[in-house]
């Protein structure tokens, strides 16, 4: 890995503790995500090759993506993937001041409901109330109850934490941002393995043997469904699919 995503793996699950850089497990369990999406050149192909290996992934979308993409937005819904925010306009914290940083963040945010919420109103019955997958939640003060009924919809599902996802773009933020985050009840992403798909230093070779070499059940694994990334991502990507499910290990979302 580069020496900043080096940095970032390694001594900022020193400094930042309470950020998840990846799940510990015993279990062959792997948990992909894909960042910087969705767009329709990439992100279909992704999900497609995913539902070949039943695998289940984790998508941090960039909320302008989301708000010119839609259709490729509630693809990834319909295929039962959880959904995290990468902020609206993929900022770069360390450039951004912690009121412009977080304000973009709850403008993706917005976006994302606003879609998840014509995903429910057009789903017939049967979908709303089939085995949800995905879980962008709202905080504990606006989730809607209603006693008189015991249909649980995908916003209202609980998860094991009961927090949004986000993934810092570029992985800088700032320990203010850090703060004011998780007061928003945002659980903050990090990995423990990064392909560096996107670098077009990169060969696709070299992407795949930093994700074999760093890899470990449990591991938090990035990839990008950028047209940046593509040119390794539509190599590396079945490699990997390929190559741990006949190690026995399973892909699952956050």
């Amino acid at each position: 890995m580069t020496s900043i995503n080096r940095f970032i793996a390694t001594a900022g699950r020193i400094f930042f503790p309470s950020l998840l850089w990846n799940k510990v497990s015993t279990e062959k369990i792997l948990y992909l995500t894909f960042d910087d999406g969705p767009i329709p050149e990439v992100t279909p192909w992704v999900l497609s090759l995913l539902k070949e290996y039943d695998a289940k992934a984790t998508f941090f979308c960039i909320g302008d993506n989301v708000h010119k993409h839609p259709d490729v937005f509630k693809m990834i819904l319909a295929d039962g993937h959880r959904i995290g925010n990468h902020t609206f306009n993929h900022l770069n914290g360390w450039k951004t001041s912690s009121d412009n940083y977080l304000e973009n963040i709850l403008q993706a945010e917005r976006t994302i409901r606003d879609k998840l919420q014509e995903k429910l109103i057009a789903a017939p019955p049967s979908e709303i109330t089939k085995k949800p997958q995905f879980h962008y939640l709202k905080t504990p003060k606006e989730r809607p109850t209603n006693n008189n009924s015991q249909q649980t919809t995908p916003l209202q599902q609980p998860t094991s934490t009961g927090q949004k996802l986000f993934r810092p773009p570029f992985g800088k933020i700032t320990p203010i941002q850090i703060r004011k985050l998780e007061q928003q009840d945002y659980k903050i992403v990090m990995w423990d393995v990064i392909s560096e798909d996107y670098n077009p230093t990169k060969n696709p070779e070299s992407c795949l043997k930093e994700v074999k070499n760093f890899s470990k059940p449990g591991s938090i694994v990035v990839f990008h469904d950028s047209l940046k990334a593509y040119g390794n991502l539509k190599i590396i990507l079945p490699s990997v699919l390929q190559h741990y499910s006949q190690k026995g290990y399973e892909f699952k979302a956050l």
